[in-house]
């Protein structure tokens, strides 16, 4: 894998990092916003990243450790993003009661596969 010298990611992270201070200073500026957006976009080019916030900390790995600690790093197997993402919100068995109290909750119909006899008949 390639890597930017780190004298150039100091400085687009630094540029990336002037630029976000002044768009949160004045968000309704256009010209600050797309020149915040482009220095984003570098950051994710130069750094391998889809991003702009991946990018900047990425970057800031790779500016405080040696290349090949930065390169362990990135080639160390990471979780499924669902996987992240649900931890903690669901204890063990709490799917299967909530896919339980949704089929209680459907028509008989539809649960045991028998049609409903009209009202009367």
């Amino acid at each position: 894998m390639l890597l930017p010298a780190k004298t150039e990611v100091a400085r687009h992270l630094r540029r990336y990092r002037a630029w976000e201070r002044a768009m949160l200073a004045s968000p309704e500026d256009r010209r600050v916003r797309v020149t915040f957006e482009d220095a984003g976009y570098t950051l994710c080019v130069l750094m391998g990243k889809r991003c702009a916030r991946e990018a900047a900390d990425a970057a800031e790995r790779y500016l405080r450790t040696n290349v090949v600690t930065y390169l362990r790093e990135q080639s160390a197997p990471r979780p499924h993003v669902a996987a992240v993402a649900g931890r903690g919100r669901h204890r063990p068995g709490t799917v299967r009661a909530t896919e339980a109290r949704a089929a209680e909750k459907r028509p008989a119909e539809v649960r045991t596969g028998e049609t409903a006899s009209p009202a009367g008949a």
